[in-house]
């Protein structure tokens, strides 16, 4: 009897500690989720930002028209 209840119970210690390491990585999860969610250093630029590549302006610049672009006026 004294067995049983032993077993019992170190199986209930175990579900607790699974049930705490699930929540904790759930709310884990969230939290990185909320951190990523409202970055929005990836978007266009709208407004008056300055725009540093305007690949529809119709000019075509080599790679060495456009390094020494970068060189003259530092941009």
């Amino acid at each position: 009897m004294q067995l049983g209840v032993r077993a019992i119970w170190n199986g209930f210690k175990i579900l607790i500690v699974f049930a705490g390491c699930t929540a904790m990585f759930y709310y884990g999860i969230l939290f990185v989720v909320d951190e990523y969610q409202g970055d929005e250093r990836f978007e266009e630029p709208e407004g008056n930002a300055i725009k540093v590549f305007d690949q529809d302006s119709g000019e075509d610049f080599s790679f060495r028209e456009r390094l020494m672009y970068l060189w003259i006026r530092g941009e």
